[in-house]
């Protein structure tokens, strides 16, 4: 199967991945120097165009993900991904910390076969490394359609930084994140 770049800008690449709550990747990926866009929505599922409430009931088979564009010349697709491994855990089927079900899995939707075979590299280096105690379940799944999920939910942690779940779960990844990766924030 042939998957083409999808691409918005030349030189721009497409990345969807999911690990967690759609809130976490975005506020992280939004400070990721290369990353032109992050958006949260949906992908993997079975029927077109589902509703957050749809994809929350673990139903409707999507997993909450974000598309990210980026700039291969700024950001490669394996350091994205070293990025993304680090401010979640993979070894974890269907949850990231109290969220559970499908929807909250890790997966990496390849848009090119060389996506797939740089998602199984990094993977495999990860894995040799022994980071975690148990073993990376991440999905490695073909390009899927990618439904955006509803405006109240796009930057929700710029808009509602305050709110509970933002200070208790998005803050620290966030936080981890600007200090693993000092060296790949945007600058202002």
């Amino acid at each position: 199967m042939t998957m083409a770049v999808q691409a918005t800008q030349a030189g721009t690449q497409t990345a969807v991945l999911g690990g967690g709550c759609f809130w976490c990747l975005e506020a992280v990926f939004d400070q990721l120097n290369g990353v032109q866009s992050v958006e949260s929505g949906y992908a993997g599922g079975r029927a077109p165009d589902p509703s957050y409430e749809e994809v929350c009931e673990g139903t409707s088979g999507h997993a909450e993900v974000v598309k990210i564009e980026f700039d291969p010349g700024v950001l490669s697709f394996r350091d994205l991904l070293r990025v993304f491994f680090s401010i979640h855990d993979p070894t974890t089927l269907n949850r990231q910390g109290s969220d559970v079900g499908t929807q909250y899995r890790s997966v990496i939707y390849c848009q090119t076969p060389e996506q797939r075979a740089d998602a199984n590299a990094v993977i495999d280096e990860l894995s040799r490394q022994k980071l975690w105690s148990q073993p990376i379940v991440t999905e490695i799944a073909d390009a899927a359609p990618f439904y955006p999920a509803e405006a109240y939910h796009h930057e929700y942690f710029e808009r509602n930084g305050r709110q509970p779940y933002c200070q208790f779960v998005v803050a620290p990844k966030v936080a981890k994140f600007r200090k693993q990766h000092v060296d790949r924030l945007k600058r202002p």
